[in-house]
């Protein structure tokens, strides 16, 4: 892992981050169905995004892969419980990897507050779990994942206890 580095995000990163997850590739998705514990190995931009930033800023790949493994090295440092397999699979069942996915249609939309990002999380929760030296952002997947997380946290002990709509 990279050592410690400021977790802020530009537009600019922002907008490298939400192009380079069209070109993940369907192997990121595959590893964790093929009995990898670990996507890691899948890391390398495809050709078609060698124009975006291959990392973050924090130097992880800027894919789901990378925002995860950011999101979990930001989560030890807050001694915020959770695990690759538990977030991947609670972001797989939220929005399928999209960053930008949006919920219109549900209750929380319906009152005003959609469900926004890769853990579908509303704009009260995402504020009031925001973590610090992350981006106010929450379609910045390394704000939304931590975010959640917390939230997970605070609400069912950690992420990994999250198995349905939470």
């Amino acid at each position: 892992m990279p050592a410690a580095a400021p977790h802020r995000r530009t537009r600019t990163s922002r907008l490298a981050r939400t192009l380079a997850v069209a070109g993940t590739g369907a192997a990121v998705l595959a590893l964790p169905l093929l009995g990898a514990s670990s996507a890691s190995a899948a890391t390398a931009a495809p050709a078609s995004t060698t124009s975006t930033a291959a990392t973050t800023l924090a130097g992880y790949p800027n894919n789901l892969d990378g925002w995860i493994r950011e999101s979990l090295a930001i989560m030890a440092e807050r001694h915020i419980p959770g695990s690759y397999d538990g977030i991947y699979r609670n972001i797989m069942r939220e929005s399928s990897g999209n960053p930008l996915a949006i919920n219109l249609w549900d209750s929380n939309a319906v009152a005003g507050t959609p469900s926004k990002g890769l853990l579908q999380v509303i704009d009260p929760t995402f504020a009031a779990y925001h973590v610090p030296g992350t981006s106010f952002d929450p379609y910045d997947p390394v704000a939304n994942i931590t975010a959640a997380c917390n939230y997970a946290a605070a609400r069912y002990g950690s992420i990994d206890n999250v198995f349905g709509a939470y």
